[in-house]
């Protein structure tokens, strides 16, 4: 019996164009996922990756730092792959590399491998908490970057 409804993905068909987010190189072509399963997909990285995120938040106030690094980082990486499933992991991989988000694309990912190190390695919470929030503020300049005008809006907004 088909599905009534907003979660009947496979009735709107009009809603998103083919061509906008699925077409050529998708990483899960091979595996023959229809676009409802590959939008399925790219929410269930997103829900796991909030999830992971907030329970590595808790891990942070009960004292599990090693437990806070490792489940916000992993939580931020799931967020960002599950784009894969809409977009292909090369065509994500080249449109992360752009001249207009490069510099934040790359200061995320170091951000990342500092987050283990200064909780691992330095055992520091205070550089571990400083590289957490650089990673965010990374990742949401990253996020700007593919709305229109929504950095100008964001800098003009704290006067810059």
């Amino acid at each position: 019996m088909a599905s009534k409804g907003w979660f009947n993905l496979e009735a709107a068909t009009g809603a998103l164009p083919e061509t906008q987010f699925f077409e050529g190189d998708s990483a899960f072509k091979f595996l023959g996922l229809s676009r409802t399963q590959r939008l399925y997909g790219f929410g269930a990285c997103l829900a796991i990756g909030f999830i992971l995120s907030i329970l590595g938040s808790v891990m942070l106030f009960i004292g599990q730092l090693g437990t806070f690094a490792v489940l916000y980082a992993f939580g931020t990486v799931i967020s960002l792959v599950g784009t894969g499933f809409l977009l292909g992991f090369m065509k994500q991989f080249k449109m992360m590399f752009k001249p207009v988000r490069v510099v934040a694309t790359i200061i995320f990912l170091v951000s990342i491998v500092l987050v283990f190190i200064m909780a691992f390695v330095v055992d520091s919470d205070v550089l571990t908490l400083v590289f957490v929030i650089i990673e965010y503020i990374a990742y949401t300049w990253y996020t700007l970057s593919y709305i229109p005008y929504a950095r100008t809006a964001v800098l003009k907004f704290f006067g810059m």
